[in-house]
């Protein structure tokens, strides 16, 4: 069992063709993006080009590289520090999904096997530190004492936001600002932080980069909340993942904080049963869906991702109509609408 929420045709191909626009706005560098991610992944280490390519190749839609060229492109920058620096936003990007594959002992990544199946737990690790330093570099050879500090910030929070979801994990007294402060570190800091150097690279005004920085903030927080969602969802199978792999990893997610919060005294046994002592038998994962379903979970963690996706619209006020920005905000819909 798993939920599929109707949504309008139209809307749904819209938000599809705000991707391929962004996508075409920012496709030759974009393209050299990718080749300066090749050449970084280059070692006499075998393993690690291998490793690397392994996730970078799996099907990810570099969206965070392309916020950070498309910011860019938004401050009407003509120079070519963004294409480096979006190379950096993904090597930090790719880092963490290797750590996280590790921590959550997961065994698919876009309906691919992880490279911790594949190599081990001991070779993920490691790779992920190469390529934090491959990103370290590439800030450092960018030369911005500001950009540095950006990122390397964003990393260290992003670092605190896994330890962070380490202390929540199992946790059904976990509340939904306990868990809205993992998710700002864990995705957002990094959108935010994509954004932001746009804005840099193009020395513009103060009030423009943060004004990135917020639009990267609420539309990473709303892309994560949708991912929540997704969990639950049929629409799990398309994107290659099996559906309930956050319940049967116990986590606690938005939905689930939601539910519990809401539930009988009953249903909140089921749930600690389920989550904190991981004790989980044939139906849970059905009657998790019902109980979500019946308390609106689902439906409000959506409502959720979209007041966000809203903060995030209304942050672009600030600059003048452009195609662009227009295509920055259909991304705002394309990250929401996934879940349809």
């Amino acid at each position: 069992m798993a939920i599929v929420v109707p949504f309008d045709d139209e809307k749904k191909r819209a938000s599809a063709d705000a991707f391929a626009i962004l996508t075409k706005l920012v496709e030759t560098d974009l393209a050299r993006v990718n080749d300066c991610i090749i050449h970084r992944m280059e070692s006499p280490v075998a393993l690690i080009p291998q490793l690397a390519g392994h996730l970078i190749a799996s099907g990810g839609k570099r969206l965070r590289p392309m916020l950070t060229l498309a910011a860019a492109r938004l401050c009407q920058y003509d120079g070519d520090r963004q294409v480096q620096l979006a190379a950096c936003v993904e090597f930090i990007h790719t880092a963490t999904l290797l750590h996280d594959d590790v921590v959550d002992d997961s065994d698919l990544r876009r309906g691919v096997e992880t490279a911790n199946v594949i190599w081990g737990n001991k070779a993920s690790v490691l790779v992920g530190d190469f390529l934090f330093s491959r990103a370290f570099e590439l800030m450092v050879e960018d030369g911005s004492l500001k950009v540095l500090k950006i990122l390397s910030r964003a990393s260290s929070v992003i670092a605190e936001g896994e330890v962070l979801q380490l202390t929540t994990a199992n946790d059904t007294e976990t509340t939904e600002d306990q868990y809205l402060e993992v998710i700002s570190a864990k995705t957002a800091a990094l959108f935010a932080a994509a954004c932001r150097i746009g804005a840099v690279v193009a020395e513009r005004p103060t009030a423009e980069e943060k004004a990135l920085d917020s639009y990267g903030k609420n539309l990473g927080i709303a892309f994560q909340l949708v991912d929540d969602v997704l969990d639950y969802s049929a629409k799990q199978a398309t994107l290659g993942k099996s559906v309930g792999d956050d319940f049967r990893d116990g986590k606690i997610t938005l939905p689930i904080v939601l539910a519990f919060r809401r539930g009988t005294e009953d249903e909140r046994a089921f749930w600690r049963r389920t989550l904190e002592d991981m004790t989980q038998d044939d139906g849970d994962l059905e009657r998790a869906i019902g109980l979500l379903t019946r308390h609106r979970a689902l439906d409000d963690t959506l409502d959720r991702a979209r007041y966000y996706g809203g903060m995030a619209r209304d942050a672009l006020a600030l600059f003048p109509d452009s195609p662009t920005k227009r295509a920055l905000i259909g991304i705002v819909d394309f990250c929401i609408e996934r879940a349809y």
